[in-house]
């Protein structure tokens, strides 16, 4: 039998104002510093995002991770990059490689770059219609000249399948095909992962995204990121915080890390518990 006590201490816990087993920092997060797509390409190449409709410029990011890799003792470090065959269906100019499914939004005559269509398969599968973009061993698909590039880095290559796109560092877009990046995490015993890079309504948030998925408690770094258009990141940003996923500054990364105890974002599911908690307390206490 629960105690009006024993509940409201179990409140507190699920809030993490109290943890007993975080008290101290025998537990401390192990952090990686997920790193982008931070390429060639979406800077000044083909893909680069000053062109895109949001306006926003992707090098802009790199002087920031650079700082973050300077000063914030992070225990991992890994780099995305996309990594795509010549054939690659996300790439406009191969629309006519394959059929569109009749459900398609565009028809392959009427399509244009940035547009929405819907692949036959199998499986059937929405894409987005990118320029061609970091072709594998391409210029563009190189970590830009001023990107700090670790040495003992972790190095995850997406999108190598040229029938499904990749947007997470983690799966394809379909979840059939799995990365070796949460393999890497999970042996180095990590508990906190900072995503970063380009574009953020597109691979940095489906990374975080996926992240949250497997229980990491993640930040997506704000300042560290740019993206594509202005309704997508807006999008993109309600998704994140939905999932349980904390925007931060890059500022704020080296404080919060070395806040001994901290604790997962509230997913609205808890906090729908809490607040029967809450109203159990109030009305049936001893």
């Amino acid at each position: 039998m629960y105690t009006v006590k024993s509940l409201f201490g179990l409140v507190i816990t699920v809030l993490g104002l109290v943890d007993p087993s975080l008290e101290t920092c025998d537990n401390s997060p192990v952090t990686a510093l997920l790193v982008i797509d931070v390429q060639n390409d979406f800077i000044n190449g083909s893909l680069a995002l000053k062109n895109s409709p949001a306006d926003q410029d992707g090098y802009e990011v790199v002087p920031i991770i650079n700082e973050l890799i300077q000063n914030v003792d992070f225990d991992v470090v890994v780099y995305s990059l996309d990594w795509h065959p010549a054939n690659h269906i996300s790439f406009f100019d191969n629309l006519n490689l394959r059929s569109l499914h009749p459900s398609s939004p565009v028809s392959a005559d009427d399509a244009q770059i940035y547009d929405v269509v819907t692949f036959s398969g199998p499986p059937i599968m929405n894409q987005t219609l990118w320029p061609n973009h970091c072709v594998q061993g391409s210029w563009g698909s190189e970590y830009h000249k001023d990107l700090t590039v670790l040495d003992n880095r972790i190095e995850i290559r997406k999108g190598a399948n040229p029938d499904i796109d990749s947007y997470s560092a983690f799966w394809d877009n379909n979840k059939l095909s799995e990365t070796t990046l949460e393999g890497a995490l999970r042996n180095h015993s990590v508990t906190d992962v900072y995503v970063c890079g380009l574009a953020y309504d597109y691979c940095v948030g489906s990374t975080a995204i996926d992240a949250a998925d497997y229980g990491l408690r993640t930040y997506v770094i704000e300042n560290a990121a740019r993206g594509v258009a202005d309704v997508t990141i807006e999008e993109m940003r309600n998704r994140l915080i939905g999932a349980g996923v904390t925007l931060i500054n890059a500022n704020d990364v080296k404080s919060d890390m070395q806040t001994c105890g901290a604790t997962y974002p509230i997913h609205s599911t808890l906090m729908n518990v809490i607040m029967l908690l809450v109203w159990f307390l109030s009305t049936h206490g001893n």
